[in-house]
């Protein structure tokens, strides 16, 4: 099993930055691509970025731009820089990895998610 601890949510003013935080641990051979969702009430959970087990790297258009996804393999840590937030970036961002076990199995998971809150 994989497990994901996110950190670095809170309440932000609009305009102002945040930097969420998600390390990996578990029964993991192999990292493939690590996500961060967001989900605001009332809403479907929507893809905000996504790396790639290389450089390669994926934004929702509503992020491109403001937010930047990095990560640190040696670490099993992925990381969203969230610049310019506006009132609407305002939800539950979740980590996502899909990972291979060290047996060889592809494995979907996910952390318990994290509140930003843009607001004056």
């Amino acid at each position: 099993q994989v497990q994901l601890v996110e950190s670095g949510g809170g309440v932000v003013q609009p305009g102002g930055s945040l930097r969420l935080s998600c390390v990996a641990s578990g029964l993991i051979f192999a990292i493939n691509t690590m996500d961060w969702y967001r989900q605001a009430p009332g809403k479907q959970r929507e893809l905000v970025a996504r790396v790639g087990n290389g450089v390669a790297t994926t934004y929702a258009d509503a992020v491109r731009g403001r937010f930047t996804i990095s990560r640190d393999n040696a670490a099993r840590t992925v990381y969203l820089q969230m610049n310019s937030l506006k009132p609407e970036d305002t939800a539950v961002y979740y980590c996502h990895t899909d990972t291979t076990s060290p047996l060889g199995s592809l494995q979907s998971s996910w952390g318990q998610g994290t509140q930003v809150t843009v607001s004056s």
